[in-house]
């Protein structure tokens, strides 16, 4: 997604290729309910994303650590030292993914995670970070892979959305009602085990065999289990973490309480010999509290959560990923010759300019760069160019602006084309 500046990315093309038309619409599905997109509604398969290749090279070559990996058999998860291993000379983390335990867990029955593909796999990395933009909440990305006719976990619910991404055989996916709609991260399914139980013994409310080139969406709290049917079975788990209600009320509270420590009534020492465990003797002071809180509440406006906010929105994703060599070059180019027409804006960055008298600080995702009165115009034009926007598209004339390209590069904002 992105590239060169002016390249037009179709509007909500990672969405559109897990649930096809219906990307246009899905607000309405958004939260609400599953929605099943069988592989001839979509534009194509999954196997770009991850493959049988993909998954015996995650495990054998590169060196995996946990928690990066799990392993599970009948709804329980083993223990790391079950399939980890020292990695022998020069490599001695003794926590490294052992193939060869593996391959014996796997024959027998165990289902394994592959956990923060997003981090790890480039194709996924790329993916998620373009569902992500789509959908305006952050994602995160697993894999499990089952062999034939087993179960890698029991009737639970998630407390994050999903979509499910059949890539390779074949799962039956059985799905039943909530039994706490809309779960919280601190609500897991856990706390509820008795009526997740109950209800996983009624009639489900979709008993449906995923095939490759499926895709399911499951808000959070709906119950789920699976089963790989006939033959190993590979399905991508990508997960959204969606921005609540709630957490905007956490956000206010703290704004509002904040002002309150300019209040000095609310600040004051409850009376001598109080009895804070007596609700007759705080009647007052908790009134008086309640109606200043009430008040500081109403006046924070849209605009002082936006920073916090935007915060979390950096902390909670990646930018697109650099490399140190190629992004040291590339600024030593720049200092040499002057040219920063083949560098562009690093995609998914959730820059924001935040202007000040003397100049301006750029925020985002590789970290802040302080900018003198002189670059802010130019930063400025580049974040509203977007992802993939250039500085400048002709060879740069002034010292001033070449050092602003060089310092941008080296603080990973501009990347080679």
């Amino acid at each position: 997604m992105g590239g060169a500046a002016g390249d037009a990315v179709p509007r909500l093309a990672a969405l559109r290729r897990l649930v096809g038309a219906a990307a246009d619409g899905f607000g309405a599905t958004w939260g609400e309910r599953p929605l099943l997109t069988r592989a001839e509604d979509l534009p194509r398969g999954f196997e770009d994303l991850l493959s049988a290749g993909a998954v015996d090279e995650l495990v054998s070559t590169r060196g995996l650590r946990t928690p990066f990996l799990r392993v599970a058999k009948q709804g329980t998860t083993l223990p790391d030292r079950s399939f980890t291993a020292g990695g022998g000379v020069g490599a001695t983390v003794g926590d490294q993914v052992s193939d060869d335990k593996l391959v014996r867990l796997f024959a027998d029955g165990s289902t394994m995670v592959l956990q923060g593909l997003h981090r790890t796999w480039p194709a996924l990395v790329d993916f998620s970070q373009a569902l992500a933009a789509d959908l305006g909440h952050p994602v995160q990305v697993n894999a499990y892979v089952t062999p034939p006719q087993s179960r890698g976990f029991d009737d639970h619910y998630d407390v994050h959305d999903v979509f499910v991404l059949q890539v390779e055989g074949e799962k039956r996916w059985r799905l039943h009602e909530p039994v706490h709609p809309s779960p919280l991260r601190d609500q897991p399914w856990t706390a509820r085990r008795a009526a997740v139980e109950a209800e996983a013994a009624r009639e489900p409310l979709l008993d449906a065999v995923l095939r490759p080139g499926d895709c399911l969406y499951l808000p959070r709290g709906y119950l789920h289990a699976a089963t790989a049917l006939g033959d190993v079975s590979t399905h991508l788990t990508i997960g959204v973490h969606p921005w609540t209600r709630h957490g905007l009320a956490e956000q206010l509270l703290r704004a509002a309480l904040a002002d309150l420590g300019d209040d000095a009534e609310v600040r004051a020492s409850l009376p001598l010999g109080v009895r804070v465990d007596d609700p007759s003797s705080t009647a007052d002071d908790l009134e008086l509290v309640r109606e200043r809180l009430l008040a500081a509440v109403r006046a924070v406006d849209a605009a002082r959560l936006a920073r916090p906010l935007a915060g979390q929105v950096r902390a909670n994703q990646r930018a697109e990923p650099v490399g140190p060599l190629a992004q040291l070059r590339a600024a030593q180019e720049v200092e040499r010759t002057g040219d920063a027409s083949g560098l562009v804006l690093r995609r998914h960055l959730a820059a924001v300019l935040e202007e000040r008298a003397d100049g301006a600080v750029l925020r985002s995702r590789a970290g802040d760069v302080v900018l003198g009165a002189d670059d802010v115009d130019a930063v400025r034009a580049l974040l509203a160019a977007g992802d993939g926007g250039s500085l400048d598209a002709t060879p740069l004339d002034a010292p001033a602006s070449t050092d602003l390209a060089r310092r941008l590069v080296l603080a990973g904002v501009l990347v080679p084309r």
